[in-house]
């Protein structure tokens, strides 16, 4: 496969264009619609809650042959697995009543045996976000945090604001501290502004151990939400992407640094990511969309990357992979050089959309999944094996027939997933819904997937 260098200018003036506002915005979420007046969350999401697994089971394991059959709409020249993988599959605890919907955003990560993610309730302008721990030898949740409920215990909100976050965007990152570093977002864009008392978001850690929570920063950016994140867990630097709330001042997104320990503001500008920031540990600088941030020089320059959408961590050869926008189009970013290549599709089926993706831990394979923002089922769920060696494309497993069929659950669409330090489990959260449900999504999933030990040979 030919490698060719980004003309990085063109490609986001041709996205400019081709989407005709920001090139680094996406669809809105479905919770930004509104429930008509007159029609409740019940007539909306009818199914009882919390949603449940026969006979009282908390977490489900499967392998089945039918994991390796490809619906018709598989690509040409995609590989699929031959042995099918060991699946361990859950609702996410406290789903129980209807949200607007019940979802997870944030990308998470993996810590010796403990997935960290979170679900939300999408509920505005009152809703939380929930932080969680899944430990996966004993199988079973722990809730670290509920994130109104801990800004509420520290009065955090005044009276006259009528809004609580309804979701966690961003990523959720480990400090050198051993405290997990995130953000609050809103539930629905409808409600950031004044009529609500909105002020802005909050930036908070928890200890994982102690399910100590606390604030880091209160409302960094004026009347900004916080869906973007990224932390450099070294020089504990917390680094921002906004998006303006309705009456904000500033209605232009803005990239900013905060240092954790201090809580100061160590810069902000104007034109910042909405979705993903690149971190480069080597480096130690950020970068986003035609930019880079430096800590050592505290100054925004230029940068040859086009839209980032999804991202890895950078791989022990000093590359980083990514995607942009809502296509499928995969490029490889050195961090020494600042050069990004194009690698060809990672398209599998007839969707595109990824929002996360991961690197193994050496560097050799890629692990994500197509339709992030919903269609995963239509193409049969599948989870893909991109390997960089040979610019193959492998699915590891079909999920959607066998979920659907044994528990009537759609897995759907996926915004975090992340690979253990070993690249053995691949953990993902899911979108989806179950049967009965007559409109889209209504609870969030989890499935880690035990890759066989000769699907990722070297």
């Amino acid at each position: 496969m030919a490698l060719r260098t980004f003309l990085a200018a063109a490609f986001v003036l041709g996205l400019n264009a081709a989407v005709g506002r920001n090139a680094w915005s996406d669809e809105p979420p479905r919770s930004a619609k509104p429930v008509r007046p007159g029609r409740s969350l019940t007539d909306r999401y009818p199914l009882p809650y919390p949603p449940k697994l026969p006979d009282g089971r908390s977490v489900v394991t499967e392998s089945a042959n039918a994991f390796l059959k490809p619906g018709n709409t598989l690509s040409e020249g995609v590989e699929i697995a031959k042995t099918p993988p060991t699946v361990d599959f859950a609702f996410y605890p406290e789903q129980n009543y209807p949200g607007n919907p019940w979802s997870h955003r944030s990308d998470g990560l993996v810590v010796g045996d403990t997935y960290y993610s979170s679900s939300n309730d999408h509920l505005a302008p009152r809703g939380t976000a929930l932080l969680w721990a899944y430990d996966a030898t004993p199988k079973r949740f722990r809730l670290l945090c509920d994130t109104t409920k801990f800004l509420e215990s520290v009065n955090a909100f005044p009276e006259d604001m009528n809004y609580r976050p309804g979701e966690m965007q961003s990523r959720i990152d480990l400090g050198s501290d051993g405290w997990l570093y995130y953000a609050t977002d809103r539930g629905s864009p409808t409600i950031t502004d004044d009529r609500h008392g909105y002020r802005g978001e909050w930036i908070l850690k928890t200890n994982p151990a102690t399910r100590e929570t606390q604030v880091v920063a209160r409302w960094p950016i004026a009347k900004h939400t916080i869906p973007a994140s990224v932390l450099d867990p070294k020089r504990m630097i917390f680094y921002g992407g906004t998006a303006p709330g309705r009456d904000a001042a500033n209605q232009k997104i803005q990239f900013f640094a905060l240092d954790v320990k201090t809580g100061k503001l160590l810069c902000t500008a104007d034109d910042g990511p909405t979705r993903t920031l690149i971190f480069s540990h080597t480096t130690g600088r950020v970068f986003g969309e035609g930019k880079q941030y430096d800590p050592e020089t505290n100054q925004v320059t230029p940068s040859k990357l086009p839209h980032v959408r999804s991202c890895t961590r950078e791989t022990p050869q000093g590359m980083i992979y990514g995607t942009s926008g809502t296509k499928a189009d995969l490029w490889a970013f050195h961090v020494a050089t600042g050069e990004v290549t194009s690698l060809g599709t990672a398209r599998v089926a007839s969707q595109e959309y990824i929002a996360s993706i991961e690197a193994d831990p050496a560097g050799r394979y890629l692990y994500y999944v197509p339709g992030a923002h919903g269609g995963a089922a239509k193409d049969g769920t599948p989870v893909v094996q991109f390997d960089l060696k040979t610019g193959k494309r492998k699915v590891l497993a079909f999920l959607h027939d066998h979920f659907w069929e044994k528990y009537g659950y759609a897995l759907d669409g996926s915004f975090g997933n992340a690979l253990d330090e070993k690249g053995e489990r691949y953990f993902i959260s899911w979108d989806g819904w179950r049967k009965g449900q007559p409109r889209g999504w209504e609870s969030a999933a989890m499935t880690v997937l035990h890759i066989p030990p000769n699907e990722r040979a070297d």
